[in-house]
């Protein structure tokens, strides 16, 4: 049987001589924003996408065609047990109203990203 190497060593590592002058601080370069157009279109698509996948999940519990009639739970009598229950169906739309409130949310608070003023250096 071979034995591992240590990942941490065991002596501590020697420290070097300090520094006399620090060094100046360089100016934090920061990416760029999206531009405008592409904020509003990821919002859009962000608003529309949690809209429309919280009103199915909200309204799937209570459809008969989508969940009493479904060959997944058919075939899986235990989680049929527990998923025809009403308070998981409720539990279930719960979330899908969650996840309307979330795409309305994100749409109300939403603030656009301009780009940054140049900085001047002397």
């Amino acid at each position: 049987m071979t034995v591992q190497p240590h990942l941490i060593p065991e002596t501590p590592p020697v420290a070097s001589a300090p520094a006399t002058a620090a060094a100046p601080p360089t100016p934090v370069q920061t990416a760029a924003p999206p531009p405008i157009w592409m904020q509003r279109l990821s919002l859009f698509i962000l608003v529309l996408f949690c809209v429309y996948i919280g009103a199915f999940v909200t309204y799937l519990p209570w459809s008969k065609y989508l969940w009493d009639k479904n060959m997944f739970f058919a075939t899986h009598p235990q989680l049929w047990a527990i998923l025809k229950l009403g308070p998981v169906r409720g539990v279930i739309s719960g979330l899908g109203l969650l996840d309307v409130w979330i795409g309305i949310s994100e749409a109300v608070h939403y603030r656009e990203h301009t780009t940054l003023p140049s900085v001047s250096q002397h």
